[in-house]
């Protein structure tokens, strides 16, 4: 069982379709204990032109969405969707929308070179610190002290190394939109669907 995830750290429903996806995952464990599931994390960032230094939150998605009235209500539905996934969104703390390219850098260097658990373990890192502690993921001091914190066994100079400019990502030229799932390469999911329908699609692609 292969299970390749399309995301990008800037967009709250990956963390809720990430939730899902664990919360799947257990229950095929429990029901098919003969699979051995692997999840492929695979970088789509959403807004690869927003400028290095990123830009303030609150006014870009209230030029994004057409004001703060609209921008609390897409919040608000965003919230309850989060809840359902035990994810409790700090967007009120938020202050910086980061441009991500460096962050999914970081990914992809600690996915090549480590084991998933550690890739996994520095996913969620990223989206905690973006979603609810303020850090700025497009900020490289801020993703290398995330790496340390998660145990990659880089030094300093290696890390920033592979954040540096002038390292495309791989494109994804199939996927219009995150998070993407695709079920042994034969099964694709858009959206951020409940467990449920996350086990049957996997189950599906057995058959």
């Amino acid at each position: 069982m292969t299970i390749d995830v399309y995301f990008d750290l800037i967009c709250p429903w990956c963390l809720v379709g990430k939730r899902h996806l664990a919360n799947a995952l257990q229950q095929l464990r429990a029901s098919r204990p003969d699979l051995q599931p692997r999840v492929h994390w695979h970088s789509f960032p959403l807004l690869p032109d927003t400028p290095l230094d990123g830009l303030p939150y609150q006014e870009f998605y209230e030029r994004r969405l057409g004001g703060a009235q609209a921008v609390a209500a897409r919040r608000a539905q965003v919230r309850e969707a989060g809840r359902s996934a035990g994810v409790e969104f700090a967007f009120e703390k938020i202050t910086v929308m980061p441009n991500t390219l460096a962050a999914h850098r970081l990914v992809n260097r600690v996915a090549q070179a480590s084991d998933d658990a550690l890739t996994e373990r520095l996913i969620d890192r990223l989206f905690q610190g973006y979603f609810m502690d303020d850090r700025d993921i497009g900020d490289k001091a801020v993703l290398i002290a995330i790496a340390e914190e998660c145990g990659a066994a880089f030094d300093a100079r290696q890390l920033s190394q592979a954040l540096g400019q002038g390292r495309p990502l791989p494109s994804n030229h199939h996927v219009s939109g995150v998070p993407y799932y695709v079920f042994n390469h034969r099964l694709a999911l858009s959206g951020a669907h409940p467990p449920d329908v996350l086990l049957r699609a996997m189950l599906h692609s057995l058959e």
